[in-house]
């Protein structure tokens, strides 16, 4: 497992830096096919001080894409409370039939979408971020599986029963649906 740790408006002292591989190494006894391992330490500024250090880990495996991001007023309690989160998403994970449509989709490497930032003015709207990312073809209940694993509200995805890109998103009633789209 390749271990990348940076650091936003932080230094990461030598001290730190042991603590996150120390964390994180242990990751790869309970899923020992991570590619690799990206951890984000920051400090946002914040009203209330309480959640001003920031946590993320970003783990790629050969099926998915697993994060986990927390804040608390102390940097090491924010990597320990991370820590734990994602050692439950790994073991959801590791719960879950990845295996539904033979060996070819057991090869699969599934990238999760982020939110695209935007900033819109009164008359016009500008791209401030762009996003690239390969998508492996799944059906809809594999997209939810990762999209529940990375904890997002929705989830852009190649539907290999459609043979087209779909969206699918959680409502605010718990259930989810799925967005098609068609050329007009």
């Amino acid at each position: 497992m390749q271990l990348s740790i940076s650091g936003k408006n932080l230094e990461v002292t030598k001290a730190l830096r042991e603590y996150v591989e120390k964390k994180i190494g242990r990751l790869d006894r309970y899923l020992p096919n991570i590619l690799d391992a990206r951890v984000e330490l920051s400090v946002e500024s914040t009203r209330a001080a309480k959640d001003s250090q920031v946590a993320q880990v970003t783990l790629h495996t050969r099926q998915a894409i697993l994060r986990a991001e927390e804040a608390s007023a102390d940097m090491f309690a924010s990597i320990d409370t991370v820590f734990e989160k994602m050692q439950r998403q790994v073991d959801r994970f590791k719960g879950k039939r990845w295996s539904k449509r033979g060996e070819a989709e057991a090869q699969a490497v599934a990238d999760a979408a982020e939110e695209e930032e935007a900033s819109a003015s009164e008359e016009t709207s500008r791209v401030t971020r762009i996003k690239r990312f390969s998508m492996t073809p799944m059906d809809e209940e594999e997209a939810i599986d990762q999209m529940e694993l990375l904890g997002h509200a929705f989830f852009v995805f190649f539907n290999v029963n459609q043979s087209a890109i779909n969206v699918v998103y959680r409502r605010s009633g718990g259930d989810y649906a799925l967005i098609q789209p068609e050329l007009a």
